[in-house]
């Protein structure tokens, strides 16, 4: 502020000379004009100057200078020096970034809008073949399995895919996307070879101990049913264990097959037919109703005649597994409803009961193995723990997803919602 006091101090002064001097001599505007030209000149130099400097991108020492001029280079030669400090600073933390990224165990690729690679870390150059040189080219074009062109072109990156590594096929790769900023995604590549074997290695097991067992089983509840149904009477005591043998090899019977249902689940090739939903619906009702002494309890809707492509045996499972829970972990005086519909581009298949409702924090967890909820009752339900697990494996292989909806002690909504182009 003080600079341009002056500057217009010395404007003034200059002023006033060319007043004077042109009252005197009676020249008074020729005066002026040549003032008025010469601070042209003057302003023209002075810029003519800072322009070269700034061409130059404003290195070393600025230019001398008087009045305003002077403040003008001080200013922008700090703004410089500043601008200089921050990308100095700026570089390190990409520099310190670079460094981190490169130790990630995981690979990382920046990917621009049109798939493009802008950086990929030393991890993506082992696990996925790409070279500093490939820089700007597409990322479908260096990596062409189809389900990772399909995975990027289809734009949904809520899931994560499996692929084999493209510089060696003995690795198994789990790769995502992560969209941010405008238009920009990274693509995050991690090795998971051990936990797939060590997967496999646990269905194998699972798989193999359920075939084992079930020979034993099978010759205990031979031997149990043969000794119940001698003619000659029991101890009262025998008939009580006996019974509460029966009773555990029958529970464990169930186990077994269910966890032979869940490994065939994961293990075989699906097979698909079309199926007809409410016909394998009006089958399962009744037999339901006979297992559980349930009969008049189940309200059956068929709003849509729509067959789905599937495998009937799986979907018989899926669907009796949610209908019995239905019944059990309801009053026998309630209804529980079954209902077939189509929305918009989905089939679903509703299971609403009247039952004592799951909490919030529960929903998340009830389709795993083994998992049971907490609860006292009257009376204890029985289970294998693998009935909502089963479910979710079966509407994994037919493309449809589980949504539960729940209120306590109001009961429970368990939908399973097909994509339309099941329909057949």
């Amino acid at each position: 502020m003080a600079a341009w006091k002056k500057e217009l101090g010395w404007v003034l002064l200059l002023l006033l000379g060319v007043v004077v001097i042109g009252n005197l001599t009676g020249l008074f505007i020729p005066l002026l004009f040549l003032l008025i030209v010469g601070m042209l000149v003057w302003q023209i130099i002075q810029i003519n100057r800072f322009e070269r400097w700034i061409s130059n991108g404003g290195r070393g020492k600025y230019p001398k200078a008087k009045g305003i001029w002077e403040d003008i280079y001080y200013h922008v030669y700090q703004i410089k020096k500043s601008e200089k400090k921050r990308k100095k600073k700026l570089g390190k933390i990409i520099d310190q970034f670079r460094k981190s990224t490169d130790a990630l165990p995981d690979a990382a690729v920046v990917l621009g809008k049109e798939d493009e690679i802008e950086w990929a870390n030393t991890a993506a150059k082992n696990v996925l073949g790409l070279q500093s040189s490939d820089r700007g080219q597409r990322i479908p074009n260096l990596i062409r399995f189809p389900i990772f062109v399909r995975y990027l072109k289809s734009s949904n990156f809520n899931e994560t895919i499996i692929m084999p590594s493209p510089t060696n096929s003995h690795i198994t790769l789990a790769v995502r996307v992560v969209s941010y900023g405008a238009g920009l995604r990274l693509l995050l590549a991690q090795d998971v070879t051990q936990l797939r074997k060590m997967e496999q290695m646990r269905k194998d097991f699972v798989a193999n101990v359920s075939h084992e067992l079930r020979t034993p089983l099978t010759v205990l509840k031979g031997y149990l049913e043969t000794l119940q149904e001698l003619d000659e009477p029991l101890p009262p005591l025998l008939t009580h264990s006996f019974q509460q043998m029966h009773e555990q090899t029958e529970r464990m019977q169930y186990l077994v097959d269910d966890l032979l249902l869940l490994s065939n689940l994961e293990t075989q090739p699906k097979k698909t037919h079309c199926v007809d939903i409410p016909t394998l619906l009006g089958k399962i009702c009744k037999e339901s109703e006979n297992l559980h002494n349930s009969a008049g309890r189940i309200e059956l809707s068929l709003e849509t005649s729509a067959h789905i492509y599937g495998d009937e045996q799986e979907l018989r499972s899926a669907f009796s597994n949610l209908l019995g829970n239905a019944l059990k972990y309801s009053s026998k005086e309630s209804s529980v409803k079954v209902r077939w519909f189509q929305i918009k581009e989905s089939l679903v298949l509703d299971v609403v009961d009247k039952g004592e409702g799951i909490s919030e924090a529960e929903i998340p967890r009830i389709t795993e193995r083994f998992y049971r909820i907490d609860v006292r009752r009257s009376n204890k339900v029985a289970g294998t723990g693998l009935g909502l697990a089963i479910v979710k494996h079966v509407l994994l292989r037919h493309d449809a997803r589980l949504v539960i909806t729940s209120e306590l002690y109001k009961g429970s909504t368990f939908s399973c919602v097909f994509p339309l182009d099941r329909k057949c």
